[in-house]
């Protein structure tokens, strides 16, 4: 059963993606970005520093070793973004212009095919955690997995408006963007299979998918809110911030409360 949830929960993000972007419309899409950020923020911190971090430290693991893996995937992500491979979607705007989310022309002139090479780098590696995630514990899969979701969801709609931009067709912009979320499916199927037998190895396992979440909401989603706003924009930043970290600090308040 372990191994079908995860196939479930990888296969989730990508179908959601691409039936968010089959439904709307290009301006439409542009304000849903926005507040999806600002949801994917709270999601990710929260998860990150209320469930995954706790369960890992509550392991019989050391304290100081679980730090120190902490700091490395913190280091890991920063290199991978330097080589573009990990956030290629999340980068400075080549213009003078303030593009919403996935609106670099500079990178849409650039072709679409780093786009999806980069996306498949890392939706492999979202399925990886994922499995870890569900190997340690079913309950800490299932937030880990919304959590994913709920940063892949923004992300996979900003990829999609780059390769319409690069001069793709709209249902080839989909089905590439589909084709390339599978590669979390693989991630999990293989995570499963690979990291099954080391269950010493969790521990850390879990701290380097939190340092994921870390770095990409602290280095990547928080300073795309930084932007000059109205007070009105900044509460709606704050209340869909708000709301994400609710949902996953009450799913995981009702979980160990069981």
């Amino acid at each position: 059963m372990t191994l079908l949830y995860i196939v479930i929960a990888t296969f989730a993000g990508g179908v959601l993606s691409v039936l968010i972007s089959a439904a709307l419309t290009i301006t439409v899409l542009s304000r849903v970005v926005r507040h999806l950020v600002s949801l994917s923020t709270g999601a990710l911190l929260g998860t990150a520093l209320l469930d995954i971090l706790p369960e890992a430290f509550e392991s019989h693991a050391s304290a100081q070793n679980l730090f120190l893996t902490l700091l490395a995937g913190l280091l890991l992500f920063f290199l991978l973004e330097k080589a573009e491979l990990y956030r290629h979607g999340h980068h400075h705007e080549s213009d003078d212009h303030h593009h919403h989310h996935g609106f670099d022309e500079g990178q849409a002139g650039r072709g679409g095919w780093s786009v999806l090479v980069g996306d498949s780098i890392h939706n492999f590696t979202d399925g990886v955690i994922i499995a870890a995630a569900f190997l340690a514990d079913t309950r800490l899969g299932v937030i880990t997995s919304l959590a994913i979701v709920a940063h892949e969801i923004p992300q996979e709609v900003g990829d999609y408006i780059v390769l319409l931009n690069a001069g793709l067709s709209r249902m080839r912009a989909l089905a590439y963007n589909a084709i390339s979320g599978m590669a979390a499916v693989l991630g999990g199927v293989l995570g499963y299979f690979l990291v099954g037998p080391w269950t010493e190895l969790f521990p850390y396992l879990l701290v380097i998918a939190a340092s994921s979440f870390i770095y990409v909401a602290v280095a990547d989603l928080i300073p795309q809110l930084q932007h000059r706003l109205t007070l009105r924009e900044t509460l709606w930043q704050l209340a869909w911030l708000g709301i994400g970290l609710g949902l996953i600090a009450l799913a995981t308040g009702q979980a160990r409360g069981h």
